[in-house]
């Protein structure tokens, strides 16, 4: 992984779970430990689903960099095809409350896109790669 990716992976990381232990503060203030369990789930979710997301992306990008969009796309739409999977699932569930589950992995979620937005429109790319080795004739 180069410096930028990981700065990338840091930069929508921290932010998220930040979000996340603010959501498990607020959870446990409105619902005690279950809302706390919930929120803790939700977050830990988000951050294992869209990094490993934006590490697949980026390894994408470097083998084939033709495909990169196309797979953005189909990977940001299983991404929360698959959250909205686990919403449905966790509904019913007794162990954690669900609503505060729900609500810190919407939360999550929407800090995480955020900060990737904000992430990838502050890197400094380029956009052609200079040749050094090339002399004018």
């Amino acid at each position: 992984m180069q410096s930028n990716d990981a700065r990338t992976l840091l930069h929508c990381a921290l932010p998220t779970a930040a979000a996340g232990v603010v959501g498990v503060a607020v959870s446990a203030a409105v619902a005690g430990g279950k809302g706390a369990l919930g929120a803790g789930f939700g977050t830990v979710l988000v951050l294992l689903f869209m990094c490993s997301g934006l590490v697949v992306l980026l390894r994408t990008a470097r083998s084939l960099p033709h495909l990169f969009q196309m797979m953005g796309l189909l990977l940001y739409t299983t991404q929360i095809l698959l959250l909205m999977i686990l919403l449905t699932i966790f509904r019913g569930t007794s162990v954690f409350n669900p609503k505060c589950f729900a609500l810190t992995l919407l939360a999550a979620t929407l800090v995480w896109i955020a900060a990737q937005v904000r992430s990838h429109m502050k890197a400094k790319v380029l956009y052609v790669e200079p040749d050094s080795a090339r002399t004018p004739s």
